[in-house]
């Protein structure tokens, strides 16, 4: 074990090898240096990572939730409408896939004076809060659909190393509930988001923008707070082969990691399949207007984040005091497939709304204790931001597959506008239904 002097990091904060609580591991045969956090972290820490991803997240999520389809209904005929969705949800989240890999990876290596990750997650967030203001003034797919993608690349590039901050500061015994907690604001974010599109839906620029202004001061208070470490040597330059094994984790190598981003990609997927085309569901399906499809969504948000708050916190201590993260992810993910079937079987808006408490739940287990398993799983925690990155594309590629997936099944026997909700649905559990037995073989977990 070498001593804090010959680590190649420091905490530009301090001036010194590290901060507090942080022990430095050797480099092995497949490791590079890396300081593995053995001090749990204080409430100032996790006070400030909350805040940031709460509002990073009411910024982000107010556009792609609700945001985008409000756009299309302005700006695209009616029977166009649900392909161009499709469209601006694929693209945006083919290049959420690409940018968090490689921003990822650029912010393990990064040598700023002010740190590896806190460079990233301001210029990140200015460069989406830009975006914002494209799609916001779009008046056709194409600009839309270029604003969101470059939206989702700032977004990628402030979440990746954000992260991976975890992996850097927090020790494994308190992941769980620090993982429950950024779950518990992801998902509050989503909530506040909707509101703010429920409340906004007439005034689409400062729907879009003015939030992500607010997200870059929250990410500028965190920067501040972060212990960021910084990496003294410069990285010896990448090869080719290098940069395309950034995209990827050998499976056979990892096979750990691979079952948990498996796991992660099937439920992704299950969500979006349903959450991307919500809005119409409840028009088409359930029957609502189109001017009252936006207050149900906001209604159904709220019993389900209020579900999943407590869910999250308690599984997020349970995981933390047992030890055990297998069995909460596991069921939770099928108990998440079974509320999405439900889905199919609903005829009112009240039926709607318990289904929505019941996914609430499952869901809230789900984010409270899987992040703390990925984080576990990690192949070197030298590589996080790389690693998450890779990790990540479990929750983007879906998201870029999603649409498409779902509008080819509502197509399916169709007659007009009465789309194949009931095939989207049952799909839809079943990708959850195998994301929950992908669990169950990971060995480095309990």
């Amino acid at each position: 074990m070498s001593s804090s002097s010959d680590s190649p990091y420091e905490d530009p904060a301090r001036g010194d090898g590290g901060s507090g609580g942080v022990g430095v591991a050797e480099r092995g045969a497949e490791h590079h240096w890396f300081q593995v956090p053995t001090k749990e972290v204080g409430p100032k820490f996790v006070g400030g990572l909350v805040f940031a991803q709460l509002i990073f997240f009411i910024a982000l999520l107010g556009p792609a939730i609700v945001g985008i389809s409000l756009k299309v209904q302005k700006t695209i005929p009616l029977e166009q409408q649900t392909t161009a969705v499709g469209i601006i949800g694929g693209f945006g989240a083919l290049a959420a896939t690409l940018g968090n890999v490689v921003f990822g990876r650029l912010s393990d290596r990064t040598t700023s004076r002010f740190g590896r990750r806190r460079p990233w997650l301001v210029a990140g967030t200015t460069v989406m809060t830009l975006a914002f203001v494209v799609m916001a003034l779009g008046q056709n797919v194409t600009v839309i659909t270029l604003g969101w993608c470059l939206a989702q690349l700032g977004a990628n590039a402030t979440l990746a190393p954000f992260v991976a901050t975890i992996s850097d500061q927090v020790p494994k015994f308190q992941r769980g509930s620090v993982a429950a907690l950024l779950g518990i604001a992801q998902n509050v974010g989503i909530l506040g988001g909707t509101y703010l599109a429920q409340l906004l839906q007439n005034h689409l620029v400062v729907l879009f923008v003015v939030p992500s202004i607010f997200a870059i001061g929250a990410m500028i208070l965190f920067a501040v707070i972060l212990p960021d470490q910084r990496l003294r040597v410069k990285p010896g330059a990448m090869t080719p082969s290098e940069w395309i094994t950034t995209l990827w984790l050998n499976p056979l190598k990892h096979p750990d990691f691979a079952l948990a981003w498996w796991s992660r990609f099937l439920i992704t997927l299950a969500t979006f399949m349903f959450t991307t085309f919500r809005l119409f569901y409840l028009r088409d399906k359930l029957g609502l207007a189109e001017s009252a499809a936006p207050a149900a969504v906001t209604v159904g948000v709220l019993i389900y984040t209020i579900a999943l708050v407590v869910s999250g916190y308690v599984a997020g201590k349970i995981s933390d005091r047992t030890g055990r993260r297998k069995f909460l992810v596991a069921g939770s993910t099928l108990l998440f497939g079974v509320g999405i079937v439900l889905l199919a079987h609903v005829s009112t808006l009240a039926g709607f709304y318990v289904v929505e408490g019941i996914l609430g739940v499952a869901y809230g287990i789900y984010v409270g204790v899987d992040l703390a398993l990925v984080v576990d799983v990690l192949p070197n925690p030298d590589d996080a931001g790389k690693d998450l990155g890779v990790f990540n594309m479990a929750n983007a590629l879906p998201q870029s597959a999603a649409p498409a997936i779902g509008a080819l099944l509502l197509s399916i026997g169709a007659v007009g506008a009465d789309k194949n909700y009931t095939l989207l649905l049952y799909s839809a559990g079943v990708a959850a239904l195998i994301g929950a037995l992908v669990v169950l073989p990971i060995k480095k977990v309990k």
